[in-house]
């Protein structure tokens, strides 16, 4: 079940650094190459800018650093990254992509769901998180926490990118097809368009009424690099809903809540959460999210697995209602199957999820 290009999987990622397509300054860590995509690490030095900004064409990121940044902070250590901030990180990994080949970065599922704002950025740049086909140079990683500060190190991995031989996005009939065939998402009667597949929040809440957590202020910080060395209950208010399945988003506040749908990502494709459109209200779910061949597969041990959301209000208080649309799950098929699928392959953190914060908490 081969296409004819696509994203390309885990063996393809590999073959680009055997051909120097990409390259970086020091050996890759064991897990760093994911089914569809591969993690970028930080490289040595973060550099703490006035604003965010794009390079643009002609411009390379080094030469707005010299006219933004206001100091370099040493990675080789351990540093602390503070809420409100803007850093820009040079990374460890860089790129001479062939002509036919362009590539899209996206926070990690983790970074999103600290409320970690990366986004990636090249040398003549005319946008963030898209590289485009045949580009040769460095790769820059902004980084702006939002709820917690957070210890990051030189090779901590906040983004990931995914690479593409082909524009391959299901269409609205693909899409049912491939849901008719494989059930993508397990609800009532989704809504499919050429948008992609919609997917609801959850407020009905577990059997003691748990339907999410919103992020607590001036904590303290967050090693991104620790697992499960945070205790929840200093970082994070858990919600309840009881009589009523709604929930009031206060303006700006970071809330964890969970789709109603289970997702299943089947082994030829990948999919991508995209925010849903604001024109049906004030709130937005604020991470876009790279879903790998083999989430929620019952054959990788996954039987289903729900959406994580990471949402934001903004400007005004919202009513989120149970089962109301809050984003859409994309399509793209794979050139080919991964080596290894999300789940049981990789001990993957977030297979056969429900509602589950980030795996730094215990």
């Amino acid at each position: 079940m081969e296409h004819s290009g696509g994203i390309l999987p885990d063996s393809a990622i590999r073959a680009l650094f055997d051909a120097s397509a990409l390259t970086a300054d020091r050996p890759l860590d064991a897990d760093q190459i994911q089914p569809a995509s591969l993690d970028l690490r930080l490289g040595e030095t973060a550099y703490r800018v006035r604003a965010s900004f794009m390079p643009g064409r002609g411009c390379k990121v080094t030469d707005k650093l010299d006219q933004l940044k206001l100091h370099e902070i040493d990675l080789r250590r351990g540093a602390v990254l503070e809420t409100g901030c803007v850093y820009i990180v040079p990374l460890l990994e860089a790129l001479a992509l062939p002509d036919g080949i362009a590539a899209s970065a996206n926070p990690k599922s983790s970074t999103g769901r600290l409320d970690i704002f990366t986004r990636v950025m090249t040398d003549h740049g005319i946008e963030f998180d898209k590289i485009p086909a045949g580009y040769h140079g460095p790769l820059y990683l902004e980084v702006s926490p939002r709820t917690f500060p957070i210890v990051v190190r030189a090779g901590s991995r906040l983004s990931q990118v995914r690479f593409r031989s082909a524009a391959t996005i299901l269409g609205a009939a693909a899409l049912g097809e491939l849901h008719a065939a494989e059930t993508l998402v397990a609800g009532d009667d989704p809504i499919i368009t050429d948008a992609g597949i919609a997917v609801s929040v959850d407020l009905t809440g577990d059997e003691n009424g748990l339907v999410g957590y919103r992020g607590k202020h001036h904590t303290a910080v967050v090693d991104v690099d620790k697992r499960g060395a945070h205790d929840v209950l200093d970082f994070w208010e858990p919600l309840h809903v009881r009589d009523r399945k709604e929930l009031i988003l206060d303006p700006d506040e970071f809330y964890i809540l969970v789709s109603r749908e289970a997702v299943h990502v089947p082994p030829f494709y990948a999919a991508e959460m995209t925010p849903f459109d604001p024109l049906v209200g004030e709130f937005r779910v604020h991470y876009a999210g790279f879903f790998d061949p083999g989430f929620g597969h019952t054959a990788a041990g996954g039987s289903g697995s729900r959406a994580v959301l990471e949402v934001r209000s903004h400007e005004v208080p919202f009513v989120l209602e149970d089962g109301q649309t809050v984003g859409r799950l994309v399509y793209e098929r794979m050139e080919k199957r991964p080596d290894a699928l999300y789940g049981v392959d990789l001990k993957s953190n977030y297979q056969a999820q429900g509602l589950k914060l980030s795996k730094h908490f215990r």
